[in-house]
């Protein structure tokens, strides 16, 4: 009877999701593969991007399925840098100019670099366990656990 209780609070603290806010300077691909290397799992590029501010931005998402545990895993990329070029004027003498601008998958998290969302049922524990191999990484400058329910664009990584 006393074991039935304890699994019953563990499973109300599962939820939805769970996510993970990842701090590096490297590419999408690369980290993929570090992940891949470092964590026993196997990330490949998703087929669709995450398409969003009217198509000016794309958001990379790498897949990976965890059989043993039937666990959704993505690691999605927060930040697309687009080049931009405007005609100043439409004469002879017309110069373009060229910028930059960073759009934000989750604006209010700017920092952040990259989100690793884990859909199905994940124990803080578990949690805790994958952020500290993950900051064990070199090539990670830190990660930790967001609370979903805290963010206000996180309808963005409902997909």
């Amino acid at each position: 009877m006393h074991l039935i209780v304890v699994m019953l609070l563990e499973l109300e603290e599962l939820e939805d999701y769970s996510l993970i806010g990842i701090h590096t300077s490297e590419e999408d691909y690369r980290l993929a593969y570090l992940l891949n290397k470092n964590l026993n799992t196997s990330f490949s590029k998703h087929h669709l991007h995450l398409d969003f501010k009217n198509n000016n931005a794309a958001f990379s998402i790498y897949e990976f399925f965890d059989e043993s545990k039937q666990q959704d895993n993505f690691l999605i990329s927060n930040k697309f840098i687009g080049n931009y070029t405007q005609v100043a004027n439409a004469n002879l003498f017309s110069d373009n100019i060229s910028y930059s601008t960073t759009i934000y998958l989750i604006p209010e998290k700017k920092r952040v670099d990259f989100f690793l969302k884990i859909e199905g049922g994940t124990l803080p524990d578990e949690i805790k366990k994958i952020v500290e191999k993950l900051n064990d990484i070199h090539q990670i400058i830190t990660s930790y656990s967001i609370n979903p329910s805290e963010l206000k664009s996180k309808d963005f990584l409902i997909f």
